[in-house]
């Protein structure tokens, strides 16, 4: 890598950064404050462990981990999204670790958790597949993958200036990635079950569920 590329690569970050804490500043609160749907109706059966919320914003996904009793490391790239959910966290102290870090450069410890719950997460296509294969192998032994976004169908129909949904992995994508070592549950697209962010037309999700063998 050239000179010029890492400070091409650092700009892009900064850019990235301050895009995140920009639209997080824009409003007293972006999301709901509600857990997902998905994570809710997907690990409701799964006993507490070890959790990593990859992208957890304003912090509900994670909250309502910790108060069903997991431990867990809630990462995000906005310092804004995080101290919004840490003021949110008195009721849970030490079950949640809040991290800033930027998980498609920078991959978590591997084989760390029981859980890593993906919702909504941009992840972009890379070559090699580093930071998806980063976050795969976060995955403990007998641990659990859920990868939730958007269907592309409603990502199509509401597509901002210069966001191509093709750029992005989508579960089916992973699931092919999964080789023998994983058991792959789920992999569909489903109606959502809760409301959709408003002024937008996210009516379905795409989830994939998959378990690494013990």
């Amino acid at each position: 890598m050239t000179r010029n590329s890492q400070v091409n690569s650092s700009d892009d970050q900064y850019d990235v950064v301050q895009r995140w804490d920009e639209m997080y500043r824009s409003r007293d609160r972006i999301f709901s404050g509600n857990p997902n749907g998905v994570l809710v109706a997907e690990t409701i059966d799964l006993p507490p462990g070890q959790a990593l919320d990859v992208g957890c914003g304003e912090g509900a996904d994670a909250l309502w981990l910790a108060r069903r009793g997991w431990q867990v490391t809630a990462v995000d790239i906005s310092e804004i999204a995080l101290q919004r959910a840490a003021a949110a966290a008195t009721d849970v102290e030490g079950r949640v670790a809040w991290a800033r870090a930027d998980l498609t450069t920078t991959p978590p410890p591997a084989g760390a958790f029981d859980l890593v719950s993906v919702h909504y997460f941009p992840l972009k296509r890379q070559p090699g597949h580093a930071a998806l294969r980063g976050l795969l192998d976060a995955v403990a032994s007998g641990g659990t993958l859920i990868f939730a976004t958007h269907a592309l169908a409603d990502l199509a129909l509401h597509q901002e200036e210069g966001f191509d949904p093709a750029d992005y992995y989508q579960p089916d994508d992973i699931a092919q990635l999964l080789d023998s070592t994983w058991n792959i549950l789920i992999n569909e697209t489903r109606p959502r079950t809760t409301q959709p962010p408003a002024g937008t037309h996210h009516s379905h999700d795409t989830v994939l569920r998959a378990l690494r063998l013990p």
